[in-house]
């Protein structure tokens, strides 16, 4: 194993290889991270704990808790998403929660050992007065004492700075998957428009959650372009979700062929050793996935979950399950 190590780690400083790097140079090349998902896999897990082990205590997970303020009736066409108005999923579109419901979901994920609290709103990107609402709901839910995450969509100016101001902690903003691949799940955003809402995040002084979900089809090329555009990030995300794609019939990727387990696990080993500060998270797809899955994702280095019943609009491992594999496995939470 040390030798590939070495012909994957020392060859930096190459361009990242398509039209979004503006000149940057990468600290990964493409082809360095397919080489490491290329890894037996006894080697990619080992290589992946061991600098999983430098950074982080390799028994503790953080819990996050993740809630839909604005539901359905996005006017995207995101392949993935039940929420998009163009697609017959059985999600309706829903007015934005009240505070007062969100501030007690949260409340009651704190009670049940969650630290940050993820609010997410099915728009483009917020209007003014989606701002002011969700400034107000902000600041409430930071007073409980906990992390606070946010993922609106699109940002213009100044939103960043809005959202800063309250008491946010962490803006989502995934890039979904490679520039390559994009075009084949998303037509009505671009992905230079993804990179410029996480250019106005970064300067606000806001930590940016940042991941992408496998299993849309891609290849695993693909998977090692999205997890470079991820590393190469300057600096890289504090937070990194990688989801496993929740099929949900009405959407255009609804009957995909399955991503095969062992690769999800690569892919999150990929992001571990690439970005080695970042909490990687475990995030949509968990319910398909068996207890040993899980396990191995841990192993790989993933240190973050969704903890709760739901994620937007679809299923998660209810928290006593979660409990209990974390008995199993001798786990605790941050």
């Amino acid at each position: 194993m040390e030798s590939s190590t070495k012909s994957i780690l020392s060859d930096q400083e190459k361009p990242i290889g398509n039209q979004y790097d503006r000149g940057r140079v990468a600290r990964w090349s493409i082809l360095q991270i397919q080489a490491l998902l290329d890894l037996p896999f006894t080697d990619l897990m080992h290589q992946a704990q061991t600098i999983h082990r430098q950074y982080h205590d390799a028994n503790a997970i953080q819990l996050s808790t993740l809630i839909s303020v604005k539901t359905g009736g996005c006017p995207e066409d995101c392949g993935y998403c039940p929420q998009a108005a163009r697609y017959h999923t059985g999600v309706d579109n829903q007015d934005m929660l009240s505070p007062d419901t969100v501030v007690e979901a949260a409340a009651a994920a704190k009670a049940e050992g969650a630290t940050r609290f993820c609010m997410g709103a099915a728009w483009r990107g917020p209007k003014q007065r989606d701002i002011d609402r969700m400034t107000a709901i902000i600041e409430a839910v930071k007073a409980l004492g906990l992390e606070t995450c946010a993922t609106l969509g699109m940002l213009k100016s100044g939103q960043a700075e809005q959202l800063k101001q309250a008491g946010l902690d962490y803006y989502n903003h995934n890039l979904d998957t490679s520039p390559e691949f994009y075009g084949e799940i998303i037509t009505t955003r671009d992905y230079q428009d993804r990179l410029d809402t996480l250019e106005e995040v970064r300067k606000a002084g806001i930590n940016v959650c940042c991941g992408g979900i496998v299993g849309m089809g891609e290849s695993r090329l693909a998977r090692a372009g999205l997890i470079a555009q991820l590393a190469n990030l300057d600096p890289y995300p504090e937070s990194v979700p990688i989801n496993y794609l929740v099929q949900v019939e009405g959407t255009p990727l609804y009957g995909t062929e399955a991503l095969d387990s062992f690769e999800f696990v690569r892919t999150i080993a990929a992001a571990r050793i690439t970005m080695p500060k970042a909490m990687v998270r475990l995030s949509a797809g968990r319910r398909q996935m068996s207890e040993a899955v899980q396990a191995l994702c841990f192993l790989a280095g993933a240190n973050s979950i969704f903890y709760g019943d739901k994620l937007l609009t679809t299923g998660n491992p209810e928290a006593e399950n979660d409990k209990a594999l974390f008995e199993k496995l001798g786990l605790r939470a941050l």
